[in-house]
């Protein structure tokens, strides 16, 4: 008799690999009353606590920790079961599970993902956005978005965007009372919009000048981790940010911003789609990269 549904089991791997009930049961679309009382069963069942729980965290047991090395594999092999059938369908089924930075969907949500459901509208379409990357096969994801270098090794790679261009912007009332650097080292003389990255550090603006590529660790009295919030604080004067040109476009049009150091920055590679290669490739992601590159072609 099995001891555990495969519900039970993909509950136990979402809080462990998300570290707690809430962000855990987003993922899975349920309530964390739900979840909590699922994996309490579960445990009840099997005598065994998988669980330390505190007020302010929630961490695998010695057990839980075996439990899910043991049952992670597992699952991995039975998603890539039902993926295999899903081979065989003609028309595209379930849900597309897409794991990604939140500015990278934002960059393609109007232009591929909208169109995809307009194109397959009895498939659902659900993104899950982590600063961090994750293992996404392990975590049940048909896929990742991220930039071409942060991609991990072994993965088919489908490219979604061109480089990506840098662009510090400020506000036309930040300039007339500041003036405008006209070289990175005058940035210690202004007031930048810092950037905490999901491993805790600052970002380091990064600059090229005749072949020699450098960064600069930039002052500033207000730090954020959302390029949305970044983008509202440069148009409310409150400094320079390091931003992507596609988000700051429609704002130099209308000059709320106005740019800088252009000469300077140097682009990065563009986004990538990417997803396991020894797997096969079910007809919901099938259809998906298939748009990438229709959309790709239209636009060259």
């Amino acid at each position: 008799m099995i001891r555990g549904s495969l519900s039970e089991l993909e509950a136990v791997v979402a809080v462990a690999a998300r570290g707690g009930f809430r962000a855990a049961a987003r993922d899975l679309g349920m309530s964390s009353s739900a979840l909590s009382q699922q994996i309490m069963t579960l445990e009840a069942r099997i005598g065994v606590r998988l669980f330390n729980r505190s007020t302010r965290s929630v961490v695998l047991s010695a057990a839980g920790e075996r439990f899910v090395a043991e049952i992670t594999p597992a699952l991995a092999a039975i998603r890539n079961a039902i993926d295999q059938v899903d081979e065989h369908r003609l028309e595209p089924a379930g849900t597309l599970r897409i794991n990604s930075s939140i500015g990278a969907i934002r960059m393609i949500l109007a232009p591929l993902l909208v169109e995809y459901m307009r194109r397959f509208p009895t498939v659902g379409v659900e993104i899950v956005t982590d600063a961090a990357l994750i293992d996404i096969n392990a975590q049940g994801f048909d896929a990742g978005i991220r930039v071409r270098e942060a991609v991990p090794p072994d993965m088919v790679l489908v490219s979604i965007s061109d480089s990506i261009h840098p662009a510090i912007v400020g506000s036309p009332e930040y300039f007339d009372k500041h003036g405008l650097p006209m070289a990175p080292a005058d940035l210690q003389s202004h007031q930048c919009i810092r950037a905490r990255m999901a491993n805790g550090g600052l970002y380091s603006w990064e600059f090229e000048r005749r072949g020699q590529q450098f960064s600069v660790a930039v002052p500033g009295m207000l730090t954020l981790d959302d390029s949305d919030l970044m983008l509202r604080a440069a148009r409310e004067g409150a400094g320079l940010a390091y931003l992507n040109d596609w988000q700051v476009a429609d704002d130099l049009a209308s000059g709320r911003l106005k740019r800088v150091l252009k000469d300077w920055t140097v682009p990065y590679p563009g986004l990538c789609l990417y997803y396991p290669g020894r797997r096969h490739v079910p007809a919901k992601l099938r259809t998906f990269v298939e748009l990438i590159r229709a959309v790709r072609r239209e636009n060259a």
